[in-house]
């Protein structure tokens, strides 16, 4: 009989496992703060660029330039210093896990949020960027609600990546492993061609709204697997799809073609079209192609579309009626269909 129960991770996996989970979770925290951005068009947040000139200057290296320069420079030196503190927690949290400090899934994703939190407000008031004992509560709030999301998805996607002994867990996306049999698995079957068209098709329908490259095999793939997170996953995607909706029709959302909002349409869009071929147990190379090369035309076409028909009637009218296509697109491509 093959065991199988999973060698522990060597210290760089452990490492590397951590690495990633503070990445995704870094990269939910910024669509977290662009959202409410959008819905409250509030500006954008100075400390982190602060705090990053603030620690430059106390190491003694202050940033150089002048003028636009040095401020291009601060911002870049801000946005960085947030993703290495999501990605330093993230290995922090994943070397406490490896070490046997396991917490239940809310209780963990509220901690890793909290030291998120910490780890970027603590050097600010420290520094004297800001003081914290003046917060008001909406101050609060705005901060705790993207650092809980970064806590949720970190800790989350660190438990799917953990090697669980006397079972294997399947990673949430390893499309070169999903292509290779493991030992006593069946071959997933090459993808057929029809499972290539409703790739492109959903990642159509992410280009239109990002959400729904995931919460399309969430939602309409009940009982099968196509995402790891089962109810959780599929409550979260929801959510995650009505802010959407919502934002989506504001006036200060910023262009889906732009740095914030074309990456998170291509990545739903293969992750969404990988999420189907494994449901029907293929390959998830092509699928992935198919998705992302769909998520880039959809983007393009749906801004194209915004853009002409916003002269003609109202934005608002424009925007459900791609609403109404992108969710036509995500039910003929995502569910459920039979295999011949």
């Amino acid at each position: 009989m093959t065991s199988t129960t999973r060698s522990p991770r060597s210290p760089l996996g452990v490492l590397l496992a951590g690495a990633a989970s503070g990445a995704a979770g870094t990269t939910v925290l910024n669509a977290v703060t662009y959202g409410d951005m959008a819905v409250r068009g509030r500006a954008p947040s100075a400390v982190p660029e602060q705090t990053a000139t603030a620690l430059a200057e106390r190491l003694g290296r202050p940033v150089a330039g002048r003028g636009a320069e040095r401020a291009h420079r601060t911002s870049a030196l801000g946005a960085l210093s947030g993703y290495a503190a999501g990605v330093g927690v993230g290995k922090l949290v994943g070397l406490g896990r490896a070490a046997g400090l396991r917490m239940p899934a809310g209780l963990g994703g509220v901690v890793t949020g909290a030291l998120a939190m910490a780890a970027t407000d603590l050097p600010a008031h420290a520094l004297g960027v800001t003081d914290l004992r003046t917060w008001g509560t909406q101050d609060w709030v705005s901060d705790a609600l993207p650092h809980l999301a970064y806590g949720v998805v970190t800790h989350a996607t660190l438990r799917a990546l953990d090697p669980v002994p006397g079972r294997a867990r399947t990673p949430i996306v390893d499309l070169p492993s999903l292509d290779r049999p493991a030992a006593g698995r069946r071959s997933p079957s090459r993808a057929s061609a029809g499972l290539v068209l409703r790739s492109a098709l959903l990642g159509v329908a992410a280009g239109g709204r990002s959400s729904l490259g995931l919460a399309g095999p969430a939602l309409l793939s009940a009982g099968t697997r196509a995402l790891p997170g089962g109810a959780p996953a599929a409550a979260l995607s929801g959510l995650a799809l009505g802010g959407e909706l919502i934002a989506d029709k504001l006036p200060g959302t910023p262009s889906r073609l732009g740095a914030s909002g074309l990456p998170p349409r291509l990545l739903t869009g293969a992750v969404g079209a990988a999420a189907l071929a494994r449901r029907e147990r293929s390959r998830t190379l092509l699928p992935a192609l198919a998705g992302l090369a769909g998520a880039a035309a959809g983007s393009y076409a749906g801004a194209a579309w915004r853009a002409w028909a916003g002269e003609r009637v109202p934005d608002v009218d424009a925007a459900l009626v791609e609403d109404v296509a992108a969710a036509l697109l995500t039910l003929v491509a995502a569910l459920p269909h039979r295999r011949g």
